[in-house]
């Protein structure tokens, strides 16, 4: 017997094998998630790191109602990973940096973003400008799970800017994102 969550399926024939693959389907829902709504975290839980290098000392610990506390900015846009024109709103990149006192004169670092994986993709600081990526926390006006690419998703304008549709911005737009790290370039 194998058990799916809160169904035990037995498999003693073929015809079991059908029944399975529909309790799967129906429990893990193989289809587009954009209206699964999960809460990502309970009130207070802290999404997103932010750190230098640099300075230790520099280390911001950021919430859901913290980010929701910046000016938010709103596009649609569709991605290669949707079906569809997507509604996303979050923080600027830009803003979120020149908060934490990271200007464009800190043309010397970039910006390590990491995610709950551990996947790891620089961002360079020539990304974080007006009209430029978000910090999304809402995708079509609700949270976003951990399977649904939340809770916060590194998000382009794509469809504002062909420079927006390439495969090094493609792969800056990390999702699941915990924490940003500004580092000096090396030399």
């Amino acid at each position: 017997m194998m058990r799916l969550g809160k169904r035990v399926v037995s498999l003693a024939f073929c015809g079991g094998f059908a029944a399975l693959v529909g309790l799967f389907a129906a429990d893990h829902a193989w289809a587009d998630t954009t209206t699964e709504v999960v809460t990502p975290a309970i009130q207070g839980d802290v999404l997103l790191s932010i750190s230098r290098m640099d300075d230790d000392s520099a280390t911001k610990q950021l919430t859901l109602e913290d980010l929701q506390g910046f000016t938010a900015e709103t596009f649609e846009t569709t991605t290669i990973w949707t079906t569809g024109p997507q509604s996303f709103t979050g923080v600027p990149l830009k803003e979120l940096l020149t908060h934490f006192d990271v200007t464009d004169g800190s043309a010397g670092f970039t910006i390590e973003a990491r995610a709950v994986n551990d996947y790891m993709v620089e961002i360079p600081m020539t990304d974080a400008t007006a009209g430029g990526p978000i910090v999304a926390y809402l995708r079509n006006g609700k949270t976003m799970s951990l399977r649904g690419k939340g809770p916060l998703w590194v998000v382009y304008p794509y469809d504002s800017n062909a420079a927006f549709r390439t495969e090094a911005v493609y792969s800056r737009s990390i999702w699941q994102l915990d924490s940003l790290t500004l580092k000096p370039i090396s030399e």
